[in-house]
């Protein structure tokens, strides 16, 4: 999934030329910056084609309004998640690492990409009340990585059934994307903890389904 294939809820257009597409990722990188240091509420679309260098109407040819252009960063942020973790489930090699380091890996490589991408999380928690589509982006992407996970779970012990594979999915994803998600706003001693804490949660509730 590329960036400009993710979910268009709220667009008027997409971009289709490459001049498009680079005035497009200016006004999404601008909103970001703009979203996480003044705020959702007090940023304008009016300063964002500014900053963005791209004229009110430009901006409006691509979003209705204020909303419409956060849904696409958090879209854009959803995608690159599942796109980093698909990326390391694929991996046969991991598929077969034992356990406690098959666990390491998918919580680094989640705290990783939450480490490198600070400013979304800021932008979420201020804007989450006011714009309900964002809790469905994020369920849609929870879905897609637990299908995922699901399926490597399958590889990894044929002995379980589709409904186990599912519901151990559904409970590694939400049990390690929120409780590190969480984790964000922490200082970095007690993120460092809580990330431990993951690992040994994650691990513990795993070794019912992989036992060796």
């Amino acid at each position: 999934m590329s960036d400009s294939s993710s979910n268009n809820a709220g667009l008027r257009r997409k971009p289709r030329q490459v001049r498009s597409q680079e005035r497009f990722d200016r006004i999404l990188a601008v909103a970001e910056d703009l979203f996480t240091t003044e705020g959702y509420e007090k940023t304008t679309t009016n300063a964002i084609a500014a900053q963005a260098k791209v004229s009110i109407g430009s901006l409006y040819q691509f979003f209705p309004d204020k909303s419409a252009i956060l849904q696409a960063i958090a879209t854009r942020y959803t995608g690159r998640l599942q796109q980093h973790l698909k990326r390391l489930l694929d991996t046969k090699e991991v598929t077969a690492l034992p356990l406690p380091e098959y666990v390491g890996r998918l919580i680094d490589a989640t705290d990783q990409f939450f480490t490198e991408h600070p400013g979304y999380h800021a932008i979420f928690m201020d804007a989450q009340g006011m714009i309900p589509e964002l809790n469905e982006i994020d369920r849609a992407v929870d879905m897609a990585l637990i299908e995922e996970l699901s399926t490597a779970f399958a590889q990894r012990n044929p002995s379980l059934t589709q409904e186990d594979c599912e519901v151990a999915g559904f409970v590694a994803i939400k049990v390690i994307g929120n409780l590190l998600w969480l984790s964000i706003d922490q200082g970095q001693i007690r993120r460092q903890r809580l990330v431990l804490e993951t690992k040994k949660l994650a691990l513990s509730y795993l070794q019912n389904y992989f036992p060796k």
